[in-house]
């Protein structure tokens, strides 16, 4: 007997046949011995709804109220399966955030999971009830409705699976697990069985959509196992055939490829802050501001001073850009920069994979692949298992489909 945390996304209880195909596959789990508590997104579309309304009322609602409306999609899915296990004599019984015992910070929109308390729920399951917790949600210090922020009801899942010390963590979506790229562009990109919490990280980081970056983190912090499955699939986790892709250690991952995977990011944006006096905190004067402003900077460049002068270039997500701008117009005097230049039209693709610890010449091959198909890079950036790099938006499937293949990743 396993305790097993599924966690089921928007497309996966998008309506009432959908719901009715989860509480099968969680009753089959129930059947099979298995102590299983359930999180729920909201219904596909339905956050996307409640957001506009509120932004209709009010683009600058106060986010405590904003917290209150859209948590009522999770609250919606958690009664309606419920219902549905019920009528397959399940017992279930659905948890809001707050009766899940979730607290958070005071974020509104974006708070941080500070502690659940599990043992009540524990105590149910093992009397044999199914929690069915509505996701994204938890309570701040005010006691009031917070929201973890977009795609934080992976997050919950994972929280609430270290605080249950459950086995495994089953994330249910509309892809049947982590692939070395994205099928829709490369036809023979291949499932991996296995991926390391790092490398899935930071694939979350660079653009892989499969998993919320939070997730991730909160999963490797923890130690928690996960799974990533199709809601759509009729094959189940059930005797040990796991379906999906485990994001487990490094350590349980026997045959360490050299790239595991290729990401992109079309979401990106670049600034260049042109001929800035080139004197010590010079670059606190720029990112400083942005950093208060909460927006985060990505990849930077510093160009060889002359005259005194530099430039400075950086990447930041394409929705931050307009705010991005607006900050550094007002520090301009203090910086002292003559001219900002900002370009949309780029994408960052990245290759991942822990192999490259242990080995040479995976930026080379990259640089080689994307020159042969004349792809020009405009920035690049390393970390210990990755390499990223800036090119033309226009470029980013030739690129993922020849670094793909000079990777030896196709199937």
């Amino acid at each position: 007997m396993a305790r097993i945390v599924m966690k089921f996304g928007g497309t996966s209880v998008a309506d009432l046949d959908r719901i009715r195909a989860v509480a099968a596959r969680v009753k089959r789990e129930v059947d099979a011995g298995n102590e299983v508590a359930v999180v729920v997104s909201a219904m596909a579309g339905a956050t996307n709804q409640l957001v506009a309304w509120c932004t209709q009322l009010s683009p600058l609602h106060d986010a405590r109220e904003y917290d209150a409306v859209v948590a009522t999609g999770e609250q919606v899915t958690s009664g309606l399966l419920a219902i549905a296990l019920q009528t397959r004599g399940v017992d279930a019984r659905s948890w809001q955030g707050w009766q899940a015992g979730v607290v958070t910070d005071a974020a509104h929109g974006k708070a941080r999971i500070e502690e659940i308390a599990g043992d009540e729920m524990v105590a149910r399951m093992q009397a044999g009830q199914v929690p069915v917790v509505a996701g994204f949600q938890g309570l701040g210090p005010d006691r009031r409705i917070t929201t973890l922020g977009r795609g934080g009801s992976d997050t919950s899942a994972v929280a609430l699976a270290a605080a249950l010390h459950a086995d495994r963590c089953d994330i249910y979506t509309d892809v049947d697990g982590v692939y070395t790229t994205d099928p829709r562009i490369v036809s023979r990109a291949r499932k991996l069985p296995r991926i390391a919490y790092e490398e899935m990280l930071e694939l979350a980081s660079v653009g892989a959509k499969v998993l919320q970056t939070r997730s991730v983190e909160l999963a490797m912090k923890e130690r928690v196992r996960v799974q990533v499955l199709s809601s759509f699939d009729d094959g189940t986790s059930l005797g040990g055939d796991l379906r999906g892709t485990l994001v487990v250690d490094e350590d349980e991952i026997v045959e360490k490829e050299i790239v595991s995977g290729i990401a992109y990011s079309r979401d990106e944006a670049k600034v260049t802050v042109c001929r800035v006096p080139d004197r010590p905190g010079i670059a606190a004067a720029v990112f400083g501001p942005l950093s208060a402003a909460s927006i985060n900077v990505d990849m930077i460049v510093q160009n060889i001073s002359a005259d005194g002068n530099t430039d400075m270039t950086f990447t930041l997500n394409r929705a931050d850009l307009p705010r991005a701008e607006q900050v550094l117009a007002d520090n301009r005097d203090k910086i002292g920069y003559r001219e900002l230049v900002a370009d949309k039209e780029v994408a960052k693709i990245s290759v991942v994979g822990v192999g490259m610890r242990s080995h040479s010449g995976v930026a080379t091959t990259m640089f080689q692949a994307l020159a042969a198909k004349g792809i020009n890079i405009q920035v690049i950036s390393t970390s210990e298992i990755k390499v990223s790099v800036l090119i033309g938006a226009e470029y980013t499937e030739l690129a993922v489909r020849a670094l793909h293949t000079a990777y030896g990743l196709d199937a």
